[in-house]
């Protein structure tokens, strides 16, 4: 671990221990579209141009909900050590890329909380396999929408059954707008359905069986058309929890902010047992996005949507990019 300096007052060892957790966060199609600078008073969190994906989400907007998801990985670690992360999104206008900056805020006892939730970061993972028909019970589902509004967003459920209905018609168009576009095929193909030999995207190994006639939710292909053998007897759960997750505001610092409601939920599902996976097309298609937030009346456009319920066991997780591939020279630029 000698290329990782040290940073914030910790050794280089812990500081590797910190970006290999934000590094564990979730991000469209596993890009890892984040890179961090290394300084004595900070950790810098930038985003990486590089891993845009221009079809799928061509205004960022995924992109620094992954980058804000690695940002609540880097703070719950850093509370893990003890220390009070002091955060500023977007800092310095001239540099647009820099989407935080994360100082020592001193030191700060460990929770109970905060030890579970740091001890998810390595077990979350996304389940794009089939789930249980057990439902979720009221505080689990209590404890995911707390997690959201403790960090400043909000996770609407949708048990309505009219809305649940026209929400996996929504589902399915948006599968088949963006599947009738080749670039955005390309674009799906480049990440995914390759064997577990990089250290990014989505192998073969992650993916889930493609849906059937019987399966109500669309659920993106990642295996490259191959598909998953699926189990006799375990067909996609007939009514998965869908959950869709908002910030308050609008704008790139509300969506770094609604990155990181995604992964304190994310996580605490984690907690409590629980197998997610994302309805991503209902997000990246704008109309299907516009209709979405009037039917479930939310003064903001929603920014993810989430099928939750209780899932097998998943052997195949998607690789993670080594700690030294994220870190950023340590000069920064002059003003």
């Amino acid at each position: 671990m000698s290329e990782i300096p040290s940073a914030l007052g910790l050794p280089a060892e812990q500081v590797a221990a910190l970006l290999q957790a934000a590094g564990r966060a979730p991000s469209l199609h596993n890009a890892q579209p984040w890179r961090f600078r290394l300084t004595p008073q900070a950790i810098e969190l930038h985003a990486d141009p590089a891993r845009r994906l221009p079809r799928a989400d061509p205004q960022d907007r995924e992109l620094r909900l992954g980058c804000g998801a690695a940002l609540f990985n880097l703070r719950t670690a850093l509370l893990g050590l003890g220390v009070q992360p002091v955060v500023t999104l977007l800092p310095d206008p001239d540099r647009p890329e820099l989407l935080a900056n994360v100082g020592h805020g001193g030191q700060h006892p460990r929770t109970p909380e905060i030890d579970r939730l740091r001890a998810a970061i390595p077990r979350r993972h996304t389940n794009r396999r089939p789930f249980t028909d057990t439902p979720l019970i009221q505080p689990e589902q209590h404890a995911l929408c707390r997690a959201a509004l403790d960090e400043g967003a909000w996770l609407h459920i949708v048990d309505d059954l009219v809305q649940r209905a026209r929400l996996s018609r929504l589902a399915a168009r948006a599968h088949d707008v963006q599947m009738a576009d080749p670039a955005f095929r390309a674009e799906l193909a480049a990440w995914t359905g390759d064997a577990n030999d990089r250290s990014d995207g989505v192998p073969v190994s992650a993916g889930g069986p493609l849906p059937e006639l019987q399966d109500k939710w669309v659920l993106r292909d990642f295996t490259g058309g191959q598909g998953r053998p699926r189990v006799a007897g375990k067909d996609f759960e007939a009514e998965p929890l869908i959950a869709v997750l908002g910030a308050h505001l609008s704008g790139p610092s509300a969506e770094i902010q609604a990155g990181q409601a995604l992964q304190r939920v994310l996580l605490t599902a984690t907690v409590h047992g629980l197998s997610v996976s994302f309805l991503s097309q209902l997000v990246e298609v704008p109309d299907i996005r516009q209709q979405m937030q009037r039917m479930i009346s939310a003064t903001r456009p929603p920014q993810i949507v989430l099928r939750v319920g209780h899932g097998w066991p998943v052997a195949g997780l998607t690789p993670r990019r080594p700690v030294e591939d994220l870190v950023l020279a340590q000069s920064a630029p002059s003003h």
